[in-house]
């Protein structure tokens, strides 16, 4: 399965709709108390004064029997209202990363949260410390209230006595936990009659599609106002490289035409913008590329040629590398081919990243440019944050990724392989539309993103049943986390305004 990339609040809540799963029949571990801390912040975010307090902390969530399952960790913000109470139209903002296995750092303290992670915009790793943590003036907290959640084996959270981590590490499993998180804190902080999203960024959104599911069907529902998918990956055919599946050499194209662009390695001269070249790409795409990935054996030799040179012009691969590939592109091969004779590969994550490759005739990377390029920056900054302003000093990790729970995750949502197929959540957000005329889908895409292509995003959304008048789709040239490019972070917050203020 492919690797794709929040923090919340507090107190101890009864939840009982849950059936004891990856229980054991051990001595349960013992049971830490709730640690919380609230703190109050002022700023000018958007032009406007801003005064906020922020809740971090542990929430345990318990079993039918009333026996501690799990304690999420999470960041809060609430902008205090100068009536004393919140405006019932304001909208709160229920947000998470991915991974599986990632915790909320990355839309925290990358766009959405008060204080940003300075990092260059053309993708120029950092190297080593100090860095720098800034005022995020961008900050959503003039327009929505904000919870950040960290799922289990992310962050602080983690399982509670006698459960493990196969409890929650699943596809279901993650949504039915995180869902009932969404539920209790809306119940602790009565929320119910505010207008709700769900933003999720890489496997997040996948995340969130699960959740839909979970929140809005059969009785007692939490009817939600929409969601949020950055750098999306909602329907696992388009990205799962698997023999016989040819779907996602068609929607990595237009990824591997922009990073092409984007390194010039092929003629720009023909188009005057980068978009006016990649609705090229996508004809081709679909059109006479797709037909002859199609036809297999029964393409001819005339067709074939053609492809193979509009792939080389398109890509700048070499017309024999093409040919070895049988026309069709694995990511990982594009992402050390492109660049092989100058002994760099390009990034996953974000392309327009590099990095210097030890050995030069390997198939794949040893490690992927632009997650090292950041990775410490964040880490860093992200504990010193919690100890020097949100009060939180923890003599534990807090875990920015998780191999473990990457490693241990059932990708089932069906009850085996056979009657899933290829995982796709879009389905679900497809019926909340149907059955909730108010949910509205945003979508933010890099145009630099080999983790999660935009064009495989738009196959997802113009099928499933989506209703397209209700998707906004956006667009940004930078990747996966395109909040590291300045230009494309200004651009994604005016946009994600505007969606809210269009509720």
């Amino acid at each position: 399965m492919r690797v794709f990339s929040l923090c919340l609040i507090l107190l101890c809540l009864n939840i009982s709709t849950f059936p004891v799963l990856g229980s054991t029949d051990e001595t349960p571990s013992p049971i830490p108390e709730l640690q919380q801390s609230i703190t109050e912040h002022s700023g000018t975010f958007n032009g406007k004064k801003i005064t906020y307090s922020v809740h971090a902390g542990d929430h345990f969530l318990y079993d039918d029997k009333h026996a501690p399952k799990a304690n999420i960790y999470s960041t809060a913000y609430f902008a205090n209202s100068k009536k004393g109470k919140a405006d019932p139209a304001r909208p709160l903002l229920f947000i998470f990363n991915g991974g599986p296995g990632s915790s909320s750092v990355w839309l925290h303290m990358g766009v959405f949260g008060p204080k940003r992670v300075d990092l260059p915009s053309n993708g120029e790793a950092v190297g080593a410390p100090p860095y720098k943590l800034e005022h995020n003036a961008l900050s959503l907290i003039d327009s929505a209230d904000m919870v950040f959640i960290d799922p289990v084996g992310t962050g602080y959270s983690h399982p509670l006595g006698k459960y493990e981590g196969s409890a929650f590490w699943g596809v279901k499993e993650d949504a039915q936990i995180m869902a009932e998180f969404v539920r209790a804190f809306t119940r602790k902080h009565n929320l119910f009659n505010r207008p709700k999203y769900l933003v999720g960024e890489s496997y997040g959104t996948t995340r969130a599609g699960a959740m839909v599911k979970e929140l809005q069907e059969g009785w007692g529902t939490t009817d939600l106002s929409g969601v949020m998918l950055i750098s999306s990956i909602v329907d696992f055919q388009t990205g799962d490289f698997k023999e016989g599946n040819d779907l996602p050499y068609i929607t990595f194209l237009p990824t591997y035409a922009a990073t092409a662009w984007y390194h010039d390695v092929i003629d720009r001269s023909r188009f005057p913008n980068l978009p006016v070249f990649l609705d090229a790409v996508r004809d081709f795409a679909l059109g006479e590329y797709a037909t002859v990935l199609l036809k297999g054996n029964l393409a001819t030799d005339v067709e074939r040629s053609s492809v193979l040179a509009q792939l080389h012009a398109m890509t700048g691969l070499s017309t024999a590398f093409l040919q070895r590939a049988n026309l069709r592109i694995n990511e990982f091969y594009f992402m050390k081919e492109l660049l092989r004779d100058k002994g760099i590969s390009v990034g996953r994550l974000d392309s327009r990243y590099v990095g210097k490759e030890g050995d030069l005739n390997a198939d794949r990377f040893e490690a992927d440019p632009s997650g090292y390029a950041i990775d410490g920056a964040y880490t860093a900054l992200v504990n010193q944050y919690m100890r020097d302003e949100l009060n939180v000093n923890r003599d534990v990790r807090y875990q920015i990724l998780s191999g473990k729970v990457f490693g241990a995750w059932n990708w089932l949502y069906e009850s085996n392989a056979r009657s899933q197929g290829f995982l796709n959540v879009t389905p679900f957000i497809a019926k909340a539309m149907r059955q909730n005329k108010d949910f509205r889908v945003f979508v933010g895409n890099g145009y630099y993103d080999l983790a999660t292509p935009f064009f495989a995003t738009e196959h997802s959304m113009n099928h499933n049943g989506i209703d397209a008048s209700r998707v906004t789709m956006k667009y940004y040239e930078a990747g996966h986390m395109m909040y590291i490019h300045k230009p494309s972070l200004k651009a994604l917050v005016a946009d994600i305004r505007t969606f809210l203020q269009e509720q």
